[in-house]
């Protein structure tokens, strides 16, 4: 959706973040039209899940994003709710057992 200040769908977001947690879909490549808005709420999801703490979150969103940041995708990043979401947070990891 290309109009400044319409939400994206949770639902969108929840299905989104089955896909990419689903290790039988790895490598997953992350990317929306110009991979900030969409991208940037998913990605900082992603982060909530591995339990990086929402500073660390917006900078990383704030850096992709540039110019374009928004605040009302931070708010989505930080009221998403990743509680009904199984995960295991070091699946994410890049280190090896």
């Amino acid at each position: 959706m290309k109009e400044p200040f319409v939400n994206i769908p949770n639902d969108k977001i929840r299905e989104a973040l089955k896909v990419v947690l689903d290790v039988r879909n790895h490598p997953v490549l992350i990317h929306c039209k110009r991979g900030k808005h969409r991208t940037g709420c998913l990605v900082g999801c992603i982060r909530r899940l591995q339990r990086w703490c929402l500073s660390s979150i917006f900078d990383e969103y704030q850096r992709f994003a540039g110019a374009k940041a928004r605040v009302s995708d931070q708010r989505f990043i930080e009221l998403f709710d990743i509680s009904s979401l199984k995960h295991n947070p070091l699946s994410f990891s890049c280190s090896k057992k």
